[in-house]
């Protein structure tokens, strides 16, 4: 199927330059002449320009002036009249140079299809060198990044029989690549180099591979690789750098190393780029040895890695315990004159400090950064997360000495003396930060309001949090969700509620525990309307709740007997996605039960059943008795049957209500199937169940098939309930 671009489509309309009095005012220019009266002195100007021109042409009329001219307007509009005038001169012969000029100054300011219209021409006239001139055409557009009239200069080249030669495309292949102009573009200008006769190289190949992997189509970028060699083309390190890199890049890591190890069975000479993008790579993807080999590899060539690739090598080395290894690699970096990031640093002490070696680390950052920041307050991390306090507080004295302790700094170990129930300690170590001149942030004031939450002062942490917002600062999740338990839990749950919309407001999500414990303090408070509002509006805010969530506001509405208003949340839950717990389904079925809807209470029990889950047997008596007195148990008959075959939920006095209810209901043969189980299990029937047994041929052979659910005693729907209840709201 043939692939086209609108943006290519070739105009049947080829500019004739024998008539100066063609109309102009049809050229789409990028400069286009403003038609304001505000602009008539601009306007004046380019006239008097364009006169000036035209007079200095009539002096002088030759290709080079021309150009010259041209190169001198920077009016579109007026550079095309003047090429237009000179064209119908008797004693002016253009060149492939004047039209090269004017085709270049029309693509280069988005007027291609004009562009198009003089290339054609020029290509018609088969002017001196014009095959180079064209050529020239199309690198100059796409070192302009004008890869869509660099394309349309070789279609026309093409259909008018010049002969290309494959670097000509590549060139334009390579433009499209690295533009990501998408596979579309890259296939039609393939195309057009099969109609031109020409074989793609290696580089061709190259460029494919390329845009197969950017634009997903995987498989396809491996069948064109294995097919290299049948197109008499060899990989070379390029190929094997696409092909490795779009691998990993699509988490086909597995394959990139099989493809690696080909590699090396060949014996590719690589290049410096291949290392460089590579390594990293690897290492990301925590390939440590094969990464290793590479750079080994390459240092055995002399080729000099990059910052980039020795600090993920390095980071890798850490990751893996590879400590000593991490410092070589190190020290090499330095010795080249490579300065590393303070990350580098920062790799290397959390790794000699998770197999235990703080005392390296300490001499570590002494020998290679005493005077960075960052390493040390890895460091201090790493000791408060040990139980190391008294080094941790030594190094941050030796910090405040030298003027490197930032905010971070103190609040590492401030927060771990919180977290600890060290309160008093942290408030002096606090002290002594402001007395240094640092002033206490975000992290500071959530570390203080989780240390009082740990001594249970909650009403000094909400204090601290006032103070917090009234400085418009922010405290963290972990700060909040342990205020909003604690306030819970002394029953300030107006204040817990208050701590909430704050920290909603400033895009802090709760967690969803201690969502559930406010929205249960209010409920217990009987402000079930507050909950309801509260659940909206974390569900907008992003914090996380749970059917335990709806479930507690649903049982505050039964408190308030509010049963109608359980549809509503049942609606929102449905809405959202939210899968219904065996207490949401109890709750429905008592409600529904209360109201003596009879057929809803059989809805909910057949679903609650059908979701897995079983009713409590409060739930059940209450399912029972109320259907057994509406002569509706037959519509639960397929859930009891899956109860009987699944669980033993169901007692004696259950199975007395549906024997007796189902036999008045004319189900006897489901009544008998019934009693049969419950004499199986040794169970004594009550007085009105024997006299079911003595009056009745128990003895026939009992059809023990499952109970029937017929549908059509089903009117009702999910969505039925739901209107009802939202009609009422």
């Amino acid at each position: 199927m043939a692939i086209k671009l609108s943006s290519l489509t070739i105009s049947n309309k080829i500019i004739k330059w024998v008539n100066l009095t063609s109309s102009i005012s049809s050229l789409s220019c990028a400069n286009t002449i403003p038609l304001s009266s505000e602009t008539d002195m601009i306007k004046s100007h380019q006239t008097t320009d364009y006169e000036a021109k035209i007079q200095s042409l009539r002096r002088n009329l030759s290709p080079d002036h021309l150009i010259r001219v041209l190169d001198n307007i920077n009016d579109l509009s007026s550079a095309f009249k003047i090429f237009k005038w000179v064209s119908i001169q008797k004693r002016f012969q253009h060149t492939a140079d004047t039209y090269c000029k004017m085709i270049l100054k029309l693509g280069l300011a988005g007027n291609v299809e004009e562009m198009e219209g003089l290339c054609q021409n020029m290509v018609k006239e088969r002017y001196p060198n014009v095959r180079e001139a064209l050529i020239s055409l199309v690198f100059s557009f796409v070192n302009h990044y004008r890869v869509n009239g660099a394309m349309r200069v070789l279609v026309n080249m093409n259909s008018g029989g010049f002969k290309l030669s494959v670097d000509v495309f590549n060139v334009v292949l390579g433009a499209i690549v690295e533009e990501k102009r998408g596979f579309a573009d890259f296939v039609f200008v393939y195309k057009e180099m099969v109609k031109a006769g020409i074989v793609p190289n290696v580089d061709t190949l190259n460029y494919l591979l390329e845009v197969l992997f950017e634009t997903n189509r995987i498989e396809s970028a491996l069948d064109q690789f294995r097919r290299m060699h049948k197109k008499g083309c060899c990989p070379n390190s390029r190929t094997f750098e696409i092909v490795i890199k779009g691998l990993i890049a699509n988490s086909r890591v597995d394959d990139s190393v099989s493809i690696l190890g080909e590699m090396f069975d060949l014996g590719i000479q690589l290049e410096l780029s291949f290392y460089t993008c590579i390594i990293p790579m690897l290492c990301r993807e925590n390939k440590l040895e094969e990464a290793i080999r590479l750079f080994k590899m390459m240092r055995a060539l002399d080729l000099m890695p990059d910052e980039l690739t020795y600090e993920e090598l390095i980071n890798c080395l850490c990751e893996n315990l590879r400590l000593d290894d991490a410092n070589d690699i190190l020290e090499e970096m330095i010795v080249i004159g490579l300065t590393p990031t303070d990350d580098v640093f920062v790799d290397i002490v959390r790794g000699l400090c998770e197999v235990g070696k703080f005392d390296e680390s300490v001499n570590f950052l002494e020998d290679k950064c005493g005077y960075v920041t960052s390493p040390h307050n890895a460091l201090l991390e790493c000791c408060c997360n040990a139980g190391k306090f008294f080094l941790a507080k030594c190094i941050l004295e030796k910090m405040a000495d030298r003027k490197i302790a930032d905010c971070d700094s103190w609040n590492i170990p401030i927060r771990w003396l919180c977290e600890n129930e060290e309160i008093r300690k942290a408030y002096e170590l606090l002290g002594r930060m402001v007395v240094s001149s640092v002033v206490p942030d975000c992290a500071t004031y959530s570390a203080l309001v989780l240390g009082k939450c740990k001594f249970c002062n909650y009403e000094d942490a909400l204090r601290v949090f006032r103070q917090v917002s009234a400085q418009s600062l922010v405290l963290d999740s972990i700060s909040y969700s342990k205020l909003v338990e604690g306030l819970c839990q002394v029953k300030k749950i107006t204040e817990a509620v208050e701590v909430f919309c704050c920290m909603s407001k400033n895009g802090c999500s709760l967690s969803s525990s201690s969502f559930n414990i406010l929205i249960y303090g209010l409920c217990v408070m009987r402000k079930v309307d507050k909950a309801i509002r509260l659940r909206s509006w974390a569900y907008s805010s992003g914090t996380s709740y749970t059917t335990s969530t709806s479930t507690k506001i649903m049982l505050g509405l039964v408190k308030l007997q509010r049963a109608k208003d359980l549809l509503v949340v049942l609606a929102q839950m449905l809405v959202e996605g939210c899968a219904l717990d065996a207490e949401a389904y109890c709750i429905l079925i008592q409600s529904m039960s209360e109201q003596n809807k009879l057929k809803d209470c059989a809805l909910f029990f057949n679903m609650m059943v059908k979701a897995g889950l079983v009713p409590d047997r409060e739930t059940m008596l209450s399912l029972l008795h109320g259907l057994a007195d509406g002569s509706q148990l037959h519509l639960v008959s397929s859930g009891i049957n899956k109860l009987v075959s699944d669980s033993e939920v169901l007692d004696s006095s259950m199975y007395n209500i549906l024997i007796n209810g189902l036999w008045k209901e004319g189900l006897t043969s489901e009544a008998s199937y019934l009693l049969d189980l419950m004499l199986e299990k040794g169970w004594v029937p009550d007085a009105t169940t024997h006299g079911l047994l003595v009056g009745s041929s128990v003895g026939e052979e009992i059809d023990s098939r499952r109970f029937a659910f017929d549908s059509s005693s089903f009117p009702d729907s999910v969505s039925d309930i739901l209107a009802e209840g939202l009609g009422n709201t």
